[in-house]
């Protein structure tokens, strides 16, 4: 028998049963396996994928998070990890199951998106604006003891998980409870900031991703306390760090450049059907991962 055409293939929901696969996808195109990020993004999100025709894994994937009260339609969904394999790329995958997403499964849902230049012309064509840019940030953090802490700094408890709730939702202006209420079983530290009268400014985690650890998310009220948050994680561990900051946060990336991160790339933050995200920018320094935000 002939195969269908590769586009004319089914779209199905993917399972934790299918982490293996998607591992394997990121690796077959240049990628870390990242298997822990993985494990939640199955979890806390939605996979999508086309199954390979040749009976070898997967052919193409991508997650979808959605944010917004439970038990409701999304107010925002961000879609990441949109991965074609090497042997099935150029042959219109990642158009018909980003189509199937945007158009089919979200329409009208405001998206975003972080965009890697080859990426970008297809977003482009579905609908998307780039609306901000984000910096990754690699290398070993070289403490400074001189500096003084910019904030209190302790690790999270039970008791606070309200609080940090409460706080990530004014800062990114959605729902995001099934994915921040995960952090203490996926991250190795989480911690939260503190002013002079014990009322919790900012939070931060620290997450293990193959050879490096990734500090994100980190939202603080100010480029002090994101500061004293990061010194904090970055004692926590000595392997490399990785961070994706907003590239208007241009002190903290001065700063952490002068403790021994250097600059590997710039990301597009893309949004559809919104003009930009919301929230407030000035408190959100980095995301949890550039694929779920």
């Amino acid at each position: 028998m002939t195969p269908p055409h590769l586009t004319a293939l089914p779209i199905r929901a993917l399972t934790v049963d299918d982490l293996r696969d998607c591992a394997d996808l990121s690796e077959d195109r240049g990628w870390p396996r990242e298997d822990h990020k993985w494990g939640l993004l199955l979890a806390a999100g939605h996979g999508y994928g086309i199954d390979a025709p040749d009976g070898r894994g997967l052919a193409a994937v991508s997650v979808v998070t959605r944010y917004g009260p439970p038990l409701a339609d999304p107010e925002l969904a961000a879609i990441g990890m949109v991965l074609v394999a090497a042997r099935y790329a150029r042959q219109g995958l990642g158009r018909r199951l980003m189509t199937y997403i945007c158009d089919d499964l979200l329409k009208g849902v405001p998206l975003t998106l972080h965009a890697t230049p080859y990426g970008r012309p297809l977003y482009e064509e579905l609908g998307f604006a780039t609306t901000g840019r984000a910096e990754m940030l690699r290398g070993t953090f070289q403490q400074d003891a001189s500096t003084a802490p910019g904030a209190d700094v302790r690790p999270a408890t039970a008791e606070d998980v309200q609080a940090i709730l409460r706080l990530d939702a004014e800062v990114f202006g959605v729902d995001r409870t099934h994915l921040i209420t995960r952090l203490p079983a996926f991250t190795d530290r989480l911690l939260v900031a503190e002013d002079s009268a014990g009322d919790v400014i900012g939070y931060g985690a620290i997450w293990p991703n193959m050879e490096t650890h990734v500090i994100g998310p980190l939202v603080a009220r100010d480029t002090a306390a994101a500061q004293a948050l990061v010194s904090a994680l970055a004692a926590a561990t000595d392997r490399p760090l990785r961070t994706d900051v907003d590239v208007r946060h241009e002190e903290l990336l001065g700063w952490l450049k002068d403790r021994g991160l250097a600059s590997v790339t710039f990301n597009a933050v893309m949004t559809r059907d919104i003009p930009g995200l919301p929230g407030d920018w000035t408190r959100r320094w980095a995301p949890l991962t550039v694929a779920a935000g």
